[in-house]
């Protein structure tokens, strides 16, 4: 496996409004910076594995005009898909109370 690898992740949870419609959402724990070589570089590979980009070179540019979010994410009762959080601690749109906060890096791709 290659340094940053492992570093992104499909976004599968709740309660995150994309900017635009049918675009490609990514995470990754903690608040990332996307200028970062291995950062960039390990969510170009994963774009272009996820078949959204025909080539690295075209994943790479879709990074460069990606909208990147730093936000806080947590768990309600125990559900395994992270749900984006407010300042308070309460989910974005059901203000239910989450459990387990974390900062993420939400990445999201146009084709």
């Amino acid at each position: 496996m290659r340094i940053g690898e492992s570093l992104w992740f499909t976004w599968e949870g709740d309660e995150y409004q994309p900017a635009q419609v049918g675009s490609h959402i990514y995470y990754t724990n903690g608040h990332v910076d996307l200028e970062k070589d291995v950062v960039k570089g390990a969510l170009a590979s994963l774009i272009q594995r996820d078949g959204i980009a025909f080539s690295l070179g075209n994943s790479y540019f879709m990074v460069e005009s990606a909208t990147v979010s730093h936000l806080a994410a947590g768990y309600a009762d125990g559900d395994y898909h992270p749900t984006i959080a407010d300042l308070d601690g309460l989910s974005v749109r059901h203000e239910i109370e989450l459990e387990g906060l974390f900062d993420i890096t939400i990445v999201e791709v146009s084709e």
